[in-house]
């Protein structure tokens, strides 16, 4: 994987690195012993003289992943050198599993970047359930990744449900623990993790309200588990809501419907939406 950046003034080649291309001081060490520094196309040490206009190029060792590449359709929500977003759909695995190596939003995003001459990684920066549709965030290499990692991410989901709140918005403070073994599923329980959400009522239909969900924490199952807890279950939900086969659905109807975060390279406020949003 290649970071570039062309420079709009005059500094020492280290001070780039680590302001301009957010490179921690152990990432340019290693960079540097390797000779993967290069300012227009020669290796170059921390303390060359950098000109405006001149191009800084490193050069990231990515491992090589275990699954293979494949064509497929993918909805590209937003894309640049660093960050990609994509609108998943229902019933799709975000990640290969020793039972499962292909068909994966993995493998189609890697076809991508086979497709488009790109030599980049898969490092997600959100996941989602199978069965839970809508934009996943990812970035193209691991550094950007741990930068990801500190970013204050926010996240609003649209979900329809059985039933209604009380209240037209409020806020559900329940502990998560998982339940006893083997079970994967978790259950509100006060020995369990702190797990708050904020809810919107966004219209109400006969029998059922379509909701905006923000997660303030972020435990597995979080928006299923509360809302089944509070007494307005996601419909379509196989675990904790009302079932699939009766309502004649196929997966639960809960969307990853916006991000909002500050772009780690460029320091742009960046408001991301699904367009998957009409399913519900």
């Amino acid at each position: 994987m290649e970071l570039k950046h062309v420079a709009t003034r005059d500094g020492r080649l280290s001070s780039f690195l680590k302001e301009e291309m957010k490179m921690s001081t152990g990432l340019v060490n290693r960079l540097k012993w390797q000779e993967k520094i290069f300012v227009n196309g020669t290796s170059q040490h921390n303390d060359f003289a950098v000109k405006t206009g001149d191009v800084i190029t490193a050069l990231l060792d990515e491992e090589e992943p275990n699954y293979p590449p494949q064509d497929g359709e993918i909805t590209i929500i937003y894309e640049d050198e660093h960050l990609m977003a994509v609108d998943k759909p229902a019933g799709m695995l975000i990640h290969p599993s020793h039972s499962k190596n292909d068909g994966t939003l993995a493998n189609f995003v890697l076809g991508h970047y086979v497709r488009t001459g790109q030599k980049c990684a898969f490092h997600p920066v959100t996941r989602l359930d199978r069965d839970t549709f809508g934009i996943v965030l990812l970035t193209k290499n691991s550094h950007i990744h741990a930068l990801m990692q500190q970013t204050d991410l926010k996240k609003t989901y649209h979900a329809l449900v059985s039933g209604a709140p009380a209240k037209g918005s409020g806020v559900i403070d329940a502990p998560i623990a998982r339940k006893p073994l083997p079970s994967l599923l978790r259950e509100v329980r006060a020995d369990g993790k702190a797990c708050i959400t904020e809810f919107q009522v966004l219209e109400h239909f006969e029998g059922y309200t379509k909701l905006a969900l923000r997660p303030i924490t972020g435990r597995t199952h979080q928006l299923r588990v509360h809302c089944a807890y509070k007494g307005f279950p996601i419909l379509g939900d196989p675990q904790y809501g009302n079932g699939t086969a009766d309502l004649g659905l196929t997966h639960q109807l809960l969307c990853a419907k916006r991000l909002e975060f500050i772009h780690p390279i460029t320091s742009e406020t960046m408001m991301l939406e699904s367009r998957m949003d009409a399913k519900i």
